[in-house]
């Protein structure tokens, strides 16, 4: 079917996502401390706005758990600053916008490569278990004092004489259900199993049980908090990591059911789809909104072919709150959170870590960043985990590994001789390569390894294969290194140097060594060679 034109099949899966949005929407709105009608009005304004520039199918753009949680954070922190937590979101929303629409303008989408695979695994799995522990107080029925994710655990425990036993089945029963109902994609599981619970709440009395109660769907007009110089910069701080994590988060969802269809997508682009969306989100007061992963994939489970399939989602959340808004104040709160925990669960597989365990990749990054989120909350978790995507990608760079070349029989190939034995390195000359680009961190390390394995040799060929171009540091440390070699009567050839090098070995006045560069690590040891054989430099007197 081709991709953009609505079919009945989108009506029918926008349908079935909208039974789903419902739930998440009062939930995310429970996890934030906002009103439900802020979230239900963000999902609806938040889809429409999406389709008029965004071109995935399968995005269903509306309030997301991990947007919810660094929102619940800011106002937390922010809550001395303003009487209104509600003006507050709506400036964040705002705020995102305008950030959103910006680095679209600016075309930053590539910003988001910021945050590696792992830190974003990491993150995602410690933001997961602590929205999840966070609605363990609405399952098990007990008020619990707000804090980080472990005195949370010990307040639980403390209160465990209190539970409300009733409240936890209720709870646990919904969690089975929904878990259960997966099996089958295109029925709307949240729908089914919130009319259960609805039912239940109507047909007995449930002591100890908390329901929703009545959601206020008047929609207001915007307002904002006053303008201050320290509230307003405050929130701009709060806002931009939000923006980098959410769009990194509908990026990612996004890009996934792309390639799995072989659909095509711009990150610019969507990135102006999703400043739309929170920019029309704000002037319905509501909550920042991005692609989550759940209801995007229970789009493609559904069958969307279009964008309609969005379109269909919100004129279908905006039809069940009108029909059954009234009911929903019936609605049990552990049923509530146990929707909130099954949309979850997939965040809950610690397969991904497990996988760069395995790999000796990476494990102990995300595993710091989940870590992070658990230790210092949402939002400080977040940067920190922002902080060990660039310090990983540093120190990686930073220590290069330094290879040892040698020559795989007679043909043309140089290879590290640590990794093929069988390689052979031409008598008289090493040949060094480093694995990384060089540049101003590990410029002066590589070159002290090199002259350091280079003892007692005096044809010396390192191949700048890695490094396209070199910054001014790394530019000096080459200059230097040969200088140095030169007084200890050492001949420098560079192997594979790039045409930007060469320039720029030129521009800095280095004329006679851009002249002993070669285009291949074969022509070089030819170069050293000479027509005579291998021969030595003497030392300058």
């Amino acid at each position: 079917m081709k991709v953009g034109v609505p079919s009945h099949g989108d009506f029918i899966a926008g349908l079935s996502v909208a039974g789903l949005l419902l739930p998440e929407a009062v939930a995310y709105a429970g996890i934030a401390g906002l009103s439900p009608a802020r979230a239900i009005f963000a999902a609806i304004a938040g889809c429409l706005a999406y389709v008029l520039i965004g071109r995935s199918r399968f995005a269903i753009v509306s309030p997301t758990s991990s947007s919810a949680a660094i929102l619940a954070a800011a106002l937390a922190a922010l809550h001395e600053s303003a009487n209104d937590p509600g003006q507050i979101a709506t400036l964040v929303v705002l705020i995102s916008g305008i950030c959103f629409v910006a680095a679209s303008t600016l075309r930053l989408g590539a910003l988001t490569g910021f945050i590696s695979r792992p830190v974003l695994r990491g993150f995602a799995f410690g933001l997961a278990i602590t929205i999840v522990v966070k609605q363990l107080p609405t399952i098990v029925g007990v008020p619990v004092p707000t804090g980080n994710f472990f005195d949370l655990l010990i307040g639980l425990g403390i209160a465990f004489p209190r539970w409300s036993m009733l409240s936890v089945a209720l709870g646990s029963a919904a969690l089975a259900l929904l878990l259960a109902l997966r099996r089958i994609p295109k029925l709307p599981g949240a729908l089914v199993v919130l009319a259960l619970g609805v039912g239940v709440s109507a047909a007995m009395r449930l002591p100890g049980v908390t329901l929703v109660g009545p959601i206020n769907m008047t929609l207001t007009q915007p307002a904002l908090p006053p303008y201050s110089w320290e509230l307003y910069s405050r929130v701009v701080q709060f806002t931009l990591p939000l923006v980098l994590i959410l769009f990194a988060e509908s990026w990612g969802t996004m890009r996934a059911l792309a390639l799995r269809h072989g659909d095509s997508l711009v990150a610019g682009r969507e990135l102006g789809a999703l400043g739309l969306a929170n920019l029309a989100s704000a002037a319905v007061s509501g909550m920042p909104v991005g692609a989550g992963f759940s209801v995007g994939n229970a789009s493609e489970g559904a069958g969307a072919a279009s964008r309609a399939t969005a379109v269909a989602a919100a004129l279908g959340l905006a039809l069940l709150i009108a029909a059954a808004g009234p009911l929903v104040a019936r609605l049990p709160a552990p049923v509530l959170a146990a929707v909130v925990v099954a949309a979850l669960v997939h965040a809950l597989d610690p397969a991904p870590i497990v996988q760069l365990w395995r790999l000796r990749r990476d494990a102990v990054v995300a595993l710091s960043a989940a870590s992070a989120v658990l230790a210092f909350g949402v939002l400080n978790g977040m940067l920190i985990a922002i902080v060990l995507s660039l310090a990983a990608f540093l120190r990686r760079f930073a220590t290069p590994n330094v290879a040892r070349l040698g020559r795989l029989g007679t043909s043309h190939d140089y290879v590290d001789i640590q990794r093929h034995p069988e390689a052979v390195a031409p008598s008289g000359i090493v040949i060094w390569r480093a694995a990384e680009p060089l540049f101003f961190a590990n410029a002066e390390r590589v070159f002290a390894a090199i002259t350091t394995g280079s003892r007692d040799c005096h044809l010396v060929i390192v191949s700048l294969e890695e490094s396209a171009d070199l910054d001014s540091t790394a530019l000096e440390a080459l200059i230097e290194f040969d200088a140095s070699a030169a007084k200890r009567g050492v001949r420098v050839q560079l192997a594979r140097a790039h045409d930007r090098v060469r320039d720029l070995l030129t521009r800095a006045g280095a004329d006679e060594l851009a002249a002993r560069t070669s285009f291949s690590v074969d022509d070089a040891v030819d170069a050293v060679r000479g027509p005579g054989g291998p021969y030595r430099v003497e030392p300058e007197p």
